[in-house]
């Protein structure tokens, strides 16, 4: 008899324990006949900023509405220039080109998989002057207006570096931990504090993850949040006055009731996962394979791990044996943005983000879902020596 399926993400295990709250929530929702927004919304909202250590939370409808309701709040528009990571979710870049800004993509740290410093700094010091207070990019003309990062896979981006520049040059930062609630530097600061402006996913395979698509925007300018929240219904305010232009960007008060019961959980399941990726390098290191493949480095901090991700050359063989044997696997991400054909008109090469070309080649995310158990874990292992040793 073939063993049974190690899914990559196994969400039912997650929900039978907490079952019968979340059910309650849903019925205490339904009652009131309040959909959108509200109190349930509100009490989210606090919650989440508590939790990042934020002053603010913005309830959206997803955690792609989330980037985008930042950069309207921040006026970015045709004309402006974002730099940012191009081995990321398309979201990241996706919601700079919806809005007729640009894209600057500088490569990523071959160990963290996040935005490298250096090569921000490169790019701002090779190409960017001021112009008043403005900072032009010489090569497009265009007026660079923002720094995003991305935490990837739940690890915290070089924020200490990468706010020295922005402070240096003056540009916003919006920062991408749609993959990090909860992941710490190692001073305490949580994903999504550290910019102006931070944006959460509720997706429901991330580490705190919705019935559906639902996101978040934190802060701590209360002026900024005001301007959200008004730009999330349609920019108006009062209701059916508009003094500006914005969109759709509600969350759902069912959404948000089933968040408030996990977010009592997450801390545990982060946890978990901490133990599940700590248990994984002891056994990869007792197989003798940390030296064939990467393992992922934890940083100094607080890694969440959304995702745990090997890399190797062999990527995309292993992924096949690994699924003749019923092991889930995924790739985040099998082309970084500068290699999507939407953005061939950015003109940027592999050569140019060499590091970011890589890693597209190479990374496999294993299972690390909270309730996998050491025996689920070890198959995993013992399917990926087997591999090597057949080669």
């Amino acid at each position: 008899m073939p063993e049974s399926p190690i899914s990559l993400l196994d969400l039912t295990a997650q929900y039978g324990p907490l079952r019968a709250e979340i059910e309650a929530a849903i019925t205490r929702v339904c009652a009131t006949q309040q959909f959108v927004l509200g109190t349930e919304v509100e009490a989210l909202e606090a919650e989440i900023a508590q939790y990042c250590g934020s002053g603010h939370g913005i309830g959206v409808s997803s955690g792609t509405d989330a980037l985008l309701l930042a950069l309207m709040t921040l006026g970015v528009g045709p004309g402006d220039e974002i730099i940012t990571s191009p081995f990321t979710f398309f979201a990241t870049g996706g919601v700079i080109a919806r809005l007729g800004a640009r894209p600057v993509f500088c490569d990523i740290e071959p160990q963290s998989f996040n935005l490298d410093p250096g090569a921000v700094a490169a790019f701002l010091d090779a190409y960017c002057d001021r112009d008043g207070e403005r900072i032009v990019n010489r090569a497009t003309g265009g007026t660079v207006a923002g720094l995003m990062p991305v935490h990837l896979y739940g690890r915290l981006a070089d924020m200490q570096a990468l706010l020295e520049l922005s402070a240096r040059w003056g540009l916003e930062v919006i920062e991408d931990a749609a993959q990090a609630i909860g992941a710490e530097s190692r001073d305490g600061r949580r994903a999504g504090s550290f910019g102006t402006i931070g944006c959460l996913s509720f997706f429901p395979t991330k580490n705190l993850g919705a019935f559906g698509d639902a996101g978040m925007c934190v802060c701590n300018d209360p002026a900024l949040a005001e301007r959200m929240r008004v730009l999330r219904v349609h920019g108006g305010a009062p209701k059916y006055y508009h003094a500006l232009i914005g969109g759709n960007f509600r969350l759902d008060a069912l959404q948000a009731a089933v968040l408030r019961i996990k977010l009592r959980a997450l801390d545990a399941w982060t946890e978990q996962r901490a133990a599940n990726a700590a248990l994984y390098d002891r056994l990869f290191a007792a197989a003798g394979l940390d030296d064939i493949i990467a393992l992922p480095a934890h940083g100094d901090g607080r890694h969440t791990f959304n995702q745990y991700v090997i890399r190797t050359r062999d990527r995309d063989a292993l992924r096949q044996w690994l699924a003749e044997r019923r092991i889930g696997t995924e790739v985040y991400y099998p082309l970084s943005l500068h290699q999507q054909a939407c953005f061939a008109y950015l003109g940027y090469t592999d050569a140019e983000l060499p590091q970011a070309a890589r890693a597209a080649a190479e990374v496999l995310a294993l299972p690390i879902y909270p309730e996998l158990g050491e025996t689920r874990q070890r198959r995993v292992v013992a399917a990926i020596r087997a591999f090597f040793e057949d080669l």
